[in-house]
């Protein structure tokens, strides 16, 4: 079948005429003088071949030709326009569907302002989240499988990844309160050196791994691994059965569970990181606000 050639301002011309059946009617609608409108008309007919409308003495009526085109001429112009408003909204971040990557632990802290304010600003943007450590993120980002990442103790550095640091937080003991030092309210790092330890596998988080077992070096310990756990959750799970002791973000206080205490540390001055991560080469204009909404409501502390 062949493409129609019809200008948008003949077909418009055509609805506007079909809805008032007046040619100064329309085409004071239209905002021009009524012998543009008739010529637009008439080339209009004489594209399709056949008239569509009956024009007789202060008479304007649509022909059998007229009416057929009418609702397809209205679907198309509302089509249109539809498509431009979509068009509009995605090219300014107002709506599309934005993939985003968040640590488990964030969904503590970070995560359920910053994607409530976010939806409050950008309603009509689809938002894919996905609950992935900080490798898989990276890796996800390089993929460009995801478009922005939330995440603890980034690398280094990337090449093709920018990172904006969202908040620091300090470490706390995690202790199953059978533990004799889960009497206290501060631990000494140096106590825990007796105790086996339940940690999250350094290939899962190197950064935050290499942390936490260098608090323990610099108290003059080396760690005694016991079990390794991907997630927070299950870590504090793990502790509670008594499995051992960990190290973690102070955040990971919100996880209750009756047989696990958490207790400050001393030294009490390292803190661990919570960054965005995006690719240096996506401008797109939903990361932009992603970050821009960040920004603008940096979100607290534990």
């Amino acid at each position: 079948m062949d493409r129609p050639e019809l200008p948008l301002p003949q077909l418009h011309a055509f609805v506007v005429l079909a809805e008032e059946l007046h040619f100064g009617h329309a085409a004071a609608r239209l905002g021009i003088a009524q012998p543009p409108l008739s010529q637009q008309i008439r080339r209009l007919e004489d594209k399709i071949g056949h008239a569509l409308f009956s024009r007789e003495p202060g008479r304007v009526t649509l022909t059998p030709a007229g009416r057929e085109l009418l609702p397809a001429a209205r679907r198309a112009l509302t089509d249109l326009a539809d498509g431009l408003a979509a068009a509009r909204a995605v090219g300014s971040g107002q709506a599309g569907r934005l993939r985003i990557g968040f640590s488990a632990s964030l969904a503590l802290t970070v995560l359920p302002g910053l994607l409530r304010t976010f939806r409050q600003r950008y309603p009509d943007v689809h938002l894919d989240i996905c609950e992935m450590t900080t490798t898989p993120q990276i890796a996800a980002l390089h993929d460009k499988t995801i478009d922005i990442g939330l995440l603890r103790e980034p690398p280094a550095a990337e090449a093709e990844i920018d990172f904006r640091t969202v908040l620091s937080e300090p470490f706390v003991a995690v202790l199953p309160t059978t533990h004799p030092l889960a009497a206290q309210r501060t631990v000494q790092l140096a106590q825990l050196a007796d105790s086996p330890f339940v940690l999250l596998p350094r290939e899962v988080g190197p950064r935050l791994h290499d942390q936490i077992t260098g608090l323990c070096t610099a108290a003059g310990f080396t760690p005694r691994i016991a079990q390794h756990a991907v997630e927070w959750q299950t870590v504090c799970a793990l502790v509670e059965t008594g499995l051992g002791v960990s190290l973690a973000p102070a955040s990971i206080r919100r996880i209750r569970l009756k047989g696990v205490a958490f207790r400050r540390i001393e030294p009490g001055t390292a803190r661990t990181r919570v960054a965005v991560a995006w690719r240096k080469d996506d401008q797109s204009p939903l990361v932009m606000n992603l970050l821009e909404t960040i920004s603008q409501d940096p979100p607290d502390g534990p």
